[in-house]
């Protein structure tokens, strides 16, 4: 289960979620711009940064891990360094981890002290994040680290979040929402988990029908596209999106073409 991906998402969606992850104001996230970067050197791609947009504001280095990796801080700051030097970065940075649950780090190797005293290495534990009740950011966060006895009240939370967000915003909440869920709950149907969280009544009001409708099926294929490049299997999918499996089998035919070419 690549739940990392599914965090770059919100990244992705909703930038701002990275500085109140740090204690900070959403607001900065319109001084940068989300990305995968290129270490050539390492002749690897590193999905979570962000790039500022404006001479002077630091660089964010960000990785979010759900197992135990205890090579993770080697590997992250061997990144870090071989960027910085390879493109003579003259600002400030950080390097951010992100872990599940503080159980699974194994701690910030001493040779790196100096960075966390000066504040470049930071590590946080999402299941210890704000629990905030006007941030979809953090909702979302807390949706998939929450006990599943709190599921349901998370979900009315990010609704309500959801509904005041511009309107270019409403569909893409939406999406994170329930691929969230079925991140959270793999083996589960997508029928049982509406009955589970009360998504059909969710699903019956005239705010969810009216954002759902302005993409008709081709936003169910684009969401389907999604979720089989996070990992899930065709018949998942399916079953997430209302789309027939046949339907799915063929986008995924179209797309590992289209990655060959």
């Amino acid at each position: 289960m690549r739940t990392d991906s599914l965090f770059y998402k919100v990244f992705q969606t909703l930038p701002g979620t990275l500085f109140e992850l740090l204690g900070g104001n959403s607001a900065l996230a319109q001084n940068y711009v989300f990305k995968s970067i290129e270490v050539k050197e390492l002749a690897k791609r590193t999905d979570g940064v962000f790039l500022p947009k404006r001479d002077g504001d630091p660089i964010y280095f960000v990785e979010v891990q759900f197992q135990k990796d205890d090579d993770l801080y080697y590997r992250l700051m061997k990144e870090v360094f071989v960027y910085l030097g390879q493109n003579r970065w003259p600002h400030d940075w950080q390097a951010v981890v992100f872990w599940a649950k503080r159980s699974l780090d194994m701690g910030i190797p001493k040779c790196f002290n100096a960075e966390v005293q000066a504040g470049n290495l930071r590590s946080f534990y999402l299941d210890e994040t704000p629990n905030t009740s006007n941030s979809i950011g953090l909702g979302l966060v807390r949706l998939v680290v929450e006990p599943e006895a709190n599921v349901q009240q998370r979900i009315k939370q990010l609704e309500r979040c959801a509904r005041a967000l511009p309107v270019a915003q409403q569909r893409n909440a939406i999406e994170l929402i329930e691929q969230a869920l079925v991140y959270k709950f793999p083996k589960r149907p997508w029928r049982e988990l509406e009955t589970m969280f009360g998504l059909t009544e969710w699903k019956q009001t005239r705010f969810y029908q009216e954002v759902k409708a302005e993409g008709g099926q081709a936003k169910q294929l684009e969401i389907a596209l999604k979720l089989l490049e996070l990992g899930l299997s065709i018949e998942l999918v399916a079953e997430g999106t209302g789309l027939s499996v046949e339907q799915v089998q063929q986008l995924q035919q179209r797309s590992d073409q289209s990655s060959q070419n």
